[in-house]
């Protein structure tokens, strides 16, 4: 669990079942004030159930919710300053865009003025004043998303929870709207909780991802660090693209380690508790763009040599498959490179800090 400093946010030991399915196993997370933390993984992995315990939706069957110190874990979803922004936002139809963001602010029991007031500022903050006396229907998707945020901020909630609410827009004004969003969360600094099966919008948005699988945390950390230092197997394999290069390990000390594969004497990186894999069959991520491919042997920690058996044109780099042994690497290398390169054995080489030991 990632070390936070008095935390907004404290799961402590929360499981949840529903029949004999275990959603979640004794969960402990802290997450700090300001943080916009991503809980990613496959459908079914805790994450959505996680989001709605938060919310008040769902109750754990053990453990505890602490929200700014005060345990909220039976408290219903009113009774507690947190605020949801879901998939299809949820907005009122029959309401135009002033009304659906006044909702949570009559519901408080705010006056008329202070009301327009914290509308207007809204607005103007999320570039909504032009569309205030239209109804969803008549807004874009990102237009609509903008006024869930705004619904949802405008109560100032301590945290507000986020379930895959980009699902919807397509693959352009998503970019696009990911940008806007972290944006947002940088400017209010509030507490952003974020769900998402999406392993690019989780490494372009957060301060900290959270992976996990099967009802349990697998990895914790930042982006950085889930990407170039997987801790398991999953991981390096739901985020992004790796190499899974199967050896044994040999010397395993504080953040380095030996590495036999195929024959080759390998130096490569270890997280803590990997000490146990020493003289053992073990795996190790490498990504393909840490991999440089050349005709001479290169300078680098780690190098073999093989021959390209394939190559795959993606615009602005190309991705070789290079036979290495038993055994085919991909890597990519820039496009030119990558025409040189197609026939006749090349090079391999990586440094040590891009081969990760992996916990199965």
């Amino acid at each position: 669990m990632t070390d936070v400093k008095d935390p907004i946010v404290r799961i402590e030991g929360v499981t949840k079942s529903f029949g004999s399915f275990i959603a979640l196993h004794e969960m402990n997370l802290n997450i700090a004030s300001g943080e916009f933390v991503t809980f990613l993984g496959p459908s079914g992995c805790g994450k959505s159930t996680t989001l709605r315990i938060l919310g008040g939706f769902e109750t754990p069957d053990t453990g505890r919710v602490i929200l700014n110190g005060k345990d909220v874990t039976a408290l219903p979803p009113n009774k507690r300053n947190v605020n949801m922004v879901f998939q299809d936002y949820a907005l009122f139809p029959n309401m135009t865009v002033r009304r659906n963001i006044a909702f949570g602010l009559e519901l408080k029991g705010l006056g008329q003025a202070a009301i327009k007031a914290r509308i207007d500022e809204l607005a103007s903050f999320l570039e909504l004043t032009a569309y205030l006396d239209r109804r969803p229907d008549q807004l874009s998707g990102g237009q609509r998303q903008r006024v869930a945020l705004a619904r949802a901020l405008a109560p100032d909630p301590a945290l507000l929870l986020l379930d895959e609410p980009l699902g919807a827009l397509d693959a352009k004004l998503r970019a696009q709207v990911q940008v806007e969003l972290k944006a947002i969360q940088r400017r209010t600094n509030k507490t952003f909780f974020f769900v998402t099966h999406d392993q690019e919008e989780a490494l372009t948005m957060s301060d900290r991802i959270v992976v996990m699988n099967k009802g349990r945390i697998e990895q914790d950390g930042t982006p950085e660090e889930l990407y170039f230092q997987p801790a398991s197997r999953f991981v390096a394999e739901f985020i992004g693209e790796t190499n899974l290069l199967s050896g044994r390990a040999l010397a395993v000390d504080q953040g380095s380690a030996g590495f036999d594969w195929q024959g080759h004497q390998l130096r490569a990186t270890s997280t803590p508790g990997r000490a146990a894999l020493a003289g053992g069959a073990a795996t190790a991520s490498l990504r393909p763009e840490r991999i440089q491919v050349q005709r001479d042997r290169p300078a680098t920690d780690n190098a073999v040599q093989g021959q390209v058996v394939n190559r795959l044109f993606k615009g602005h780099r190309m991705l070789l498959d290079v036979a290495v042994g038993e055994t085919t690497v991909q890597a990519y290398t820039d496009t030119d490179r990558g025409r040189e390169l197609a026939d006749g054995p090349v090079w391999l080489g990586w440094n040590a800090n891009s081969l990760t030991l992996l916990a199965d």
